[in-house]
């Protein structure tokens, strides 16, 4: 079983949006039993609260739940009992490293390190940009997804 914890700055949009989105995929492709899939916050501001509904909408334009889905935070312990720490951008990164205590193991990657474009996704609580926050999600998952294909 291969682990992933996606993660962003408050877990509402960027990296629950990703969770679903795999979650979707390895559905797709019958191997959804391989996986065990989630998403964690770098902060407290939105610990308990649902996606975000703009992301929600987004998710649900492509046939997508994330119903019963609520921000809760990364833990130092996460580290241990996931695979891969996927962050959305380089702030996030740095926040998961101080989280978890450094990253002995090769463990944490942004999300489009695995795609032709590395960099950031940009936040839409910021940009207002789902559209773009969707394609960047999307690419980053299927890349992902391809990546660890090639390890199975």
């Amino acid at each position: 079983m291969i682990k992933i914890l996606f993660i962003c700055h408050g877990n509402i949009c960027r990296s629950p949006m990703a969770e679903f989105v795999m979650k979707d995929l390895v559905k797709k492709e019958g191997i959804a039993d391989h996986f065990h899939i989630a998403s964690a916050a770098t902060s407290r501001e939105e610990l308990g609260n649902p996606v975000y509904p703009p992301a929600r909408k987004k998710l649900a334009e492509h046939q997508i739940s994330c119903d019963g889905k609520t921000a809760r935070q990364l833990q130092a312990r996460d580290y241990t009992e996931y695979d891969l720490l996927i962050g959305m951008d380089s702030a996030n990164l740095r926040n998961m490293r101080r989280i978890c205590g450094g990253d002995a193991e090769g463990k944490i990657h942004l999300l489009l390190d695995y795609t032709d474009r590395p960099g950031d996704v940009a936040d839409p609580w910021y940009t207002r940009d789902f559209e773009a926050t969707w394609r960047d999600v999307e690419e980053g998952c299927r890349g992902l997804l391809r990546a660890l294909g090639e390890r199975m």
